[in-house]
């Protein structure tokens, strides 16, 4: 039985990825803090890959309600292991710093940065036991560039990137990876207020990238295909930047 976890599962790329996990045969932990209506179309989904899907509500950012979701799924499956790692949750709360809220800059570093401590740090252990693990990191071009506007987005995923580099150099003899997906525009709910006509003008490829290509990276990256490549930082933007 093989298991993955995808946090912000119910939309997005989050679904998307928990789509493409299934039909590589894992069965998928879903996350998801409160619409759970998505949550359920994302497992529906799954499910027509003839794998499980199981619902796993927590919120990343609060580290004991994360710890009891996890220790509740392993007393659950005794003897299984959670060997994909897809940290993907994540918000944003947009603003120059100026008339940046204390709380709008809390909310997005915790989700992000805290989250990425609260869910790998108890799944690491039972990776390196049974010597194999993938843990994939959504980050973002505002974590690689910086975003004005998203000082706050930009430290957090930029942390993020910070620790891929470092946990991979830990784990890498115990083949586990480590690596970090950062995607440009790409066409979901977090650009729907975007002038899509014009950003577009900017990036080479002249479109938004979809939830499903970004879906195909984070699948090779969780397969054995990409056991040599870890620490890495993957840019999916469009040539946008690199």
């Amino acid at each position: 039985m093989k298991y993955a976890l995808v946090t912000g599962g119910s939309r997005g790329i989050g679904k998307a990825v928990c789509v493409k996990l299934a039909s590589m045969g894992y069965n998928v932990v879903v996350n998801y803090v409160s619409n759970e209506e998505e949550a359920q179309k994302t497992a529906a989904l799954v499910r027509e890959y003839g794998v499980e899907a199981e619902l796993l509500r927590f919120n990343v950012a609060d580290y004991d309600e994360t710890i009891a979701a996890l220790e509740k799924w392993q007393a659950e499956h005794n003897g299984e292991y959670i060997e994909v790692l897809v940290n993907n949750a994540g918000i944003c709360k947009d603003n120059l710093m100026m008339w940046m809220e204390r709380e709008d800059w809390r909310k997005v570093i915790e989700i992000s940065l805290d989250g990425f401590y609260n869910v790998t740090q108890p799944l690491l252990k039972p990776m390196l036991v049974k010597k194999f693990g993938r843990i994939i990191n959504m980050v973002s071009l505002s974590g690689l560039k910086g975003i004005a506007g998203q000082v706050n987005y930009s430290a957090a995923k930029g942390g993020v990137i910070a620790a891929t580099k470092a946990l991979a150099q830990e784990v890498a003899r115990k083949n586990v990876t480590v690596n970090a997906v950062a995607p440009g525009f790409i066409k979901t709910d977090m650009v729907a207020g975007l002038d899509e006509s014009e950003l577009k003008k900017t990036i080479p490829a002249n479109r938004f990238g979809t939830a499903e290509e970004v879906a195909n990276l984070v699948g090779f990256l969780a397969s054995k295909d990409s056991s040599y490549i870890t620490g890495e930082i993957i840019s999916i933007n469009g040539g946008l930047y690199s």
